[in-house]
């Protein structure tokens, strides 16, 4: 089965974390997003993977490269992101027979796609508490019988869970009039579908769409739920690993640290002495936590530096970032609400009770500083020494 795999797009709703990296490449556990969403779809029998890049896709394509666990890989480019059915398109030429598409930003629990895959022409659907913010979908008795996108009064509770196996005709559909949103819709394709065609609704066991950085911690905790204990870099006698702990080559976990997994420690991380990392967090490679620090629950990127007694709990900290000694992350509201974020100029809540911090690459704090839950920090800022931070500060 041919898999066109959508990762052209900028990830406005993740900024600041995708200023400079696309939103398909940030880490999940031990690989970027879009390195899940393809090994879902070679364990499903993908024959050729069609990479649909666009915004940094260089990245995206160095990744990947020719080939991906011996399926062949073939990038194609999407000049504009003008919508998802445009994003196939870019990928018609290299199409010849039915094909499958899956979303680079989304996370499907392997045997949803494996069913994708063997019931097609079908589409994964996923129950949610609010679909409006999603393509709905109406089935009947196992079968599709209507898709729409993002409508005010859901006809279901159904969210469109962006995966796709479509008969080869699909493809000749693919130029279709820009929606109300300005895009060309793939829901648009699906709905010609439907009316030629007996199309499988497949249930998604289990379904993530990771658009925002509380998603992307969220998707963290899944895969990060999957680790086995493995110890490959160098610990200290009297540190201490309990639970499911991977420690990569080239790690080191110095005296006096408690590691409580899941817990992924990548290559090149140095952490401690003293140091306690709990509750499902990822520590990327060459990432440097100091003494007497504790992060909990946290996504804390490549090269970045944790020193000196801070506390960094249920936050993502994107590159390169340092923070300063004694910089003190509050990650809960005291009337106990979901912790609110701004997400392109809208206050929203995450919908999570303990949330806190989103700091761009290159950001750095002076010592003791504090920041507030929700609070965001663009790439490249600066705090003073001894500031409490209440409010996001842009780039």
């Amino acid at each position: 089965m041919q898999t066109v795999i959508l990762a052209a797009g900028q990830g406005t709703r993740m900024r600041p974390l995708t200023e400079t990296t696309p939103k398909p490449m940030l880490p999940v556990a031990d690989r970027p997003l879009v390195a899940h969403v393809a090994d879902a779809a070679v364990e499903a029998g993908a024959s050729e993977l069609l990479v649909v890049v666009g915004y940094e896709a260089a990245a995206v394509r160095g990744y990947f490269g020719d080939s991906y666990r011996g399926v062949p890989v073939t990038s194609v480019r999407q000049e504009r992101q003008r919508g998802t059915a445009d994003a196939v398109r870019a990928a018609r030429p290299h199409l010849d027979g039915p094909f499958a598409v899956l979303n680079g930003d989304n996370l499907y629990d392997p045997a949803t796609v494996t069913r994708l895959y063997e019931r097609g022409p079908a589409l994964v659907g996923s129950p949610v508490a609010d679909p409006r913010n999603y393509g709905v979908v109406s089935a009947t008795d196992g079968r599709v019988t209507g898709i729409v996108e993002k409508p005010s009064d859901p006809p279901s509770s159904l969210a469109n869970a962006g995966g796709y196996v479509f008969p080869a005709i699909a493809s000749e559909w693919l130029d279709v009039p820009e929606s109300t949103r300005g895009e060309q819709e793939i829901t648009d394709v699906v709905a010609r579908v439907v009316d030629g065609f007996d199309v499988t609704l497949v249930t998604a066991e289990r379904w993530l769409d990771v658009g925002r950085p509380w998603e992307l911690l969220a998707a963290n905790e899944w895969k990060l739920s999957e680790l086995e204990q493995r110890v490959d870099g160098l610990v200290a006698n009297s540190a201490t690993l309990e639970g499911p702990v991977v420690v990569e080559s080239d790690a080191h976990v110095e005296p006096g640290v408690v590691i409580e997994g899941p817990a992924l420690v990548r290559a090149g991380a140095h952490v401690g002495p003293n140091a306690y990392v709990r509750g499902r967090t990822l520590l990327c490679e060459n990432v440097e936590v100091g003494h007497g620090v504790e992060i909990k629950n946290s996504v804390i990127m490549s090269g970045t530096s944790v020193p000196h007694l801070s506390y960094v709990g249920d936050s993502v900290l994107g590159r390169e970032v340092n923070l300063g000694a004694g910089t003190i992350v509050a990650n809960l509201r005291h009337d106990d609400q979901p912790v609110r974020m701004t997400v392109k100029g809208e206050r929203v809540s995450t919908g999570r009770r303990k949330f806190g911090v989103v700091v761009g690459d290159g950001a750095k704090t002076g010592i003791d500083t504090s920041l507030n839950a929700g609070v965001v920090l663009g790439t490249g800022t600066h705090t003073d020494p001894g500031e409490c931070i209440r409010r996001d500060r842009p780039e």
